[in-house]
């Protein structure tokens, strides 16, 4: 209990007082028998992929017997958890009854502490509940220090009006982050049957003659499919391509830019610099622990929202960069192209990306690599560019709304990791957030 007055209002309580304390356990590995059943049974990787939100699934089951024949239990619907050892201070809440592994204390909360909030009071307090880790090898917290644990409490009301507010943030950014997978997954299955199935090309010469059949149903307005079903070949050459349409190679239709050994454009203390794209920050975002480099690189070197990058080395994945301006480091490429629309050739690098990443897996090093040999040799099968034009009024949109979703979480997140602090630790009420917001 820190040696801080509570908030006007508020009152320090023990969080015992206020939630049940559980632990949890691992049934036997030694028996198959006591997994796979109608149980969900949380562990690390649980936590750690899905930090703050609530589960409705878990990777692994468990069944009676396994409960039956561990120290597991069965807890109720909204208990909160949290990881407490090797990987310490992820929360999740659970969506339905559920058991956890003993690397989780649990709290099942009372009437008087709204489960959300407590949520959001552990995330806020992530860096200090470190503190109470120890262990040389794998960091812990023990039941001790948490059966010590005290939170300052508002009145349940102010609670609730906490977690609306938090909630409402987190509410759109899951929205959006669902939303993002099912334009993708649309993007995919669309250029998936007009590049690689050429299933318009075949419908047609099966003798379809509806358009939004021609089409497949993956333009379901009916003068946009007519456009592009009459711009579509009812034919293939000797190619085996679309008549009209022409194979090049992945490098022949956008640039591949690597990135700098950033190492020679050091940050100088008191200027102004960039954070430092590397992959780890290309698979996790910007962090507290990216490097810096000064602003004097090459322009075309600075990343900016909305550039497409590739890392061509060790994880290899590609992905649109929505967190600000950086700079490129070596092992990543920056795509462009003056010919073509990013959707369409950022498609085709994701198109080839699990050849890339088996060509990557297969090398005998410790990180494994593409060449710029492997570009060349990745097929794109590139339609006119009337047609390309009336495609990109069908999947540009998706591919743009995309992005723009992926920047409207940040801005979400960066409000969200603003207030949570200060409206945890009652520096900012509810009621000054909502007359900012009216304002």
């Amino acid at each position: 209990m820190p040696e801080l007055p509570a908030p006007e209002g508020w009152k320090w309580r023990l969080l015992t007082d206020l939630a049940r304390l559980e632990s949890g356990h691992t049934p036997s590995r030694r028996r198959p028998d006591y997994w796979g059943g109608d149980i969900p049974w949380i562990g690390i990787r649980d936590a750690t992929g899905n930090h703050g939100l609530t589960l409705a699934e878990t990777n692994e089951n468990t069944n009676e017997l396994g409960i039956a024949n561990s120290a597991a239990r069965v807890l109720p619907t909204n208990t909160v958890c949290l990881s407490r050892t090797a990987s310490v201070g992820y929360v999740v809440v659970m969506g339905r009854p559920m058991a956890t592994s003993q690397d989780f204390v649990n709290w099942v909360c009372s009437d008087q502490l709204d489960h959300q909030f407590l949520k959001y009071v552990l995330i806020a307090e992530g860096d200090a509940l470190l503190r109470f880790a120890s262990g040389s090898v794998h960091q812990t917290i023990y039941f001790p220090e948490v059966k010590s644990f005290h939170i300052a409490l508002p009145p349940i009301h102010e609670q609730r009006a906490i977690v609306d507010t938090l909630k409402a943030l987190d509410d759109k950014i899951e929205l959006n982050r669902r939303m993002n997978e099912t334009l993708e997954a649309m993007a995919q299955a669309i250029f998936r049957d007009w590049f690689v199935d050429f299933g318009p090309v075949r419908r047609k010469l099966e003798g379809t003659t509806d358009p939004v059949a021609i089409m497949g149903g993956l333009v379901p307005d009916p003068a946009r499919a007519a456009d592009l079903a009459e711009l579509f070949p009812d034919g293939f050459g000797k190619d085996e391509l679309p008549v009209g349409w022409s194979e090049r190679p992945l490098d022949q239709i956008a640039e591949f830019l690597n990135g700098l050994a950033l190492q020679k454009f050091p940050a100088r203390p008191g200027e102004p610099s960039l954070p430092v794209i590397k992959i780890a920050e290309l698979r996790g975002g910007l962090t507290e622990k990216s490097n810096r480099a000064a602003t004097d690189l090459p322009e075309r070197f600075i990343v900016r929202d909305g550039d497409f990058i590739f890392s061509w080395s060790g994880s290899l994945m590609a992905k649109v960069w929505t967190e600000g301006a950086g700079a490129l480091n070596q092992h990543l490429f920056k795509v462009t192209s003056t010919a073509y629309p990013q959707w369409f050739f950022a498609r085709w690098v994701l198109h080839h990306m699990p050849e890339f990443q088996s060509i990557a897996a297969s090398k005998a090093t410790t990180m494994g690599h593409i060449q710029r040999g492997h570009l060349s040799s990745a097929a794109t099968v590139c339609p006119p560019e009337a047609l390309l034009n009336k495609m990109s009024q069908v999947i540009g949109p998706l591919w743009e709304r995309t992005i723009h979703n992926d920047l409207e979480n940040r801005t979400l997140a960066e409000t969200r990791d603003y207030l949570l602090p200060r409206l945890m630790s009652g520096e900012v009420r509810v009621g000054d957030v909502q007359s900012e917001t009216a304002a």
